[in-house]
């Protein structure tokens, strides 16, 4: 017997693999955003929660731009439990970074459950064979993250963990992980360098931003001449505690520090409450096109990214700052449309047939934005209100 839900998940990953070598098919992509979220309002009940409550006069700006169903904060991801099954299904909860709701109860760890990985790996592979291997099927990866083993909990490492089966060159010998319950190992790094570079071909290295800073600082004044063809992809923002490195500063130092061209270092952006990932199109751009156009981030044809107005929360004009708001098919057993807390702006290259992408400005300063605030109370219902913006992790 065919379900509601296994039909939207056959439609889903059909339009995964339509659009997964990078067309776009927007009016396809928006019909089954509208479907998928009509289906998770009867089924996720914070989500029906904010959808009942749309129309009500304290919901006024809430109100759906263009018909668009309304996103549920990354706050509410929180406090209470966001999926269409039952505890008892899940086959993996992926968690943010930070404290324990007991150690700290206004900083809890969201939580994203999942009775299906199918759609999350269908659209994590094809992207990243679009716009981070697009050149090549196979090639050596050093991953500065711990292995999912370590941190099952993790998204990041569950997806590099599915790399190292896609896309490692020698899958019999593995892929090089050099972070460990210990932190970074910079032996472990050093050697997987130094190995790529004697056979003579390429190498990715994988991991999140501070990673790479612990990394360079490490390494100090040790340089690699990585063979052609080698990239990095980095992810998670570049504020620490204490400190912050620029985005140009960072590829710089890694340029100089691996040899790698600055087209070849892109950045990722993901979260634990999706299910899909953008990728900057440099790399893709130096391979293919006439030139390099502007670092943005692109987002898969059945991802809808949008900076949205953060007290109305309907789009704003192309090039202007707000909030950055995801609607991404994937996430078939959750919600599909997430309202986040970065700040955004559009970037549109220049050129015949160049896509528009998106530019991450950072963080939302202070308090949750007031719309982004009002829906999380509206979701929430009775339980906790939201105080604080959470912190975030691939």
């Amino acid at each position: 017997m065919t379900t509601a839900r296994d039909a939207l998940g056959r439609e889903v990953a059909a339009l995964i693999d339509r659009l997964g070598g990078g067309a776009s098919d927007d009016g396809a992509r928006d019909a089954l955003i509208d479907r998928v979220a009509r289906y998770q309002r009867e089924r996720v009940e914070p989500y029906g929660r904010l959808c009942a409550q749309r129309d009500l006069a304290r919901a006024a700006t809430l109100g759906a731009t263009e018909g668009w169903p309304p996103a549920l904060p990354t706050d509410v991801f929180r406090y209470v439990r966001v999926a269409s099954h039952d505890a008892a299904r899940d086959v993996r909860v992926f968690r943010t970074s930070g404290t324990t709701a007991q150690a700290d109860p206004a900083r809890a760890r969201g939580a994203h459950p999942f009775c299906d990985l199918a759609l999350y790996d269908r659209a994590a592979r094809a992207w990243a064979r679009h716009l981070l291997f697009p050149d090549r099927e196979r090639m050596a990866l050093v991953m500065l993250a711990p292995p999912e083993r370590d941190t099952p909990d993790s998204s990041l490492s569950y997806m590099l963990t599915r790399f190292e089966a896609w896309f490692e060159r020698d899958a019999r010998r593995g892929s090089a992980w050099v972070v460990g319950e210990h932190g970074l190992d910079l032996d472990s790094l050093t050697a997987g360098l130094e190995a790529a570079t004697r056979r003579g071909e390429p190498v990715a290295l994988l991991g999140t931003s501070f990673a790479f800073v612990h990394a360079l600082e490490g390494l100090r004044d040790r340089r690699f001449a990585l063979p052609e063809g080698s990239r990095v992809m980095q992810t998670g923002g570049f504020k620490g505690r204490a400190r912050a490195v620029a985005p140009d500063a960072m590829r710089r130092a890694l340029t100089a520090a691996f040899g790698v061209p600055d087209p070849f270092i892109v950045a990722e952006y993901g979260m634990t409450e999706l299910s899909s990932q953008l990728y900057e199109s440099t790399l893709r751009d130096a391979l293919f096109a006439a030139e390099v156009g502007p670092r943005r981030l692109l987002a898969p044809g059945w991802v809808r990214a949008t900076p949205v107005d953060p007290e109305s929360l309907g789009p704003v004009e192309a090039g202007t700052p707000g909030i950055l708001r995801i609607d991404d098919l994937a996430n078939l057993d959750s919600v599909c449309a997430v309202q986040t807390s970065d700040l955004a702006r559009s970037v549109q290259a220049e050129g015949t047939g160049a896509r528009a992408g998106v530019e991450v400005l950072g963080r939302a300063p202070d308090a949750v934005p007031r719309g982004c605030s009002i829906a999380a109370d509206l979701a929430l219902g009775e339980h906790l209100r939201v105080a604080t913006p959470p912190r975030r992790a691939s």
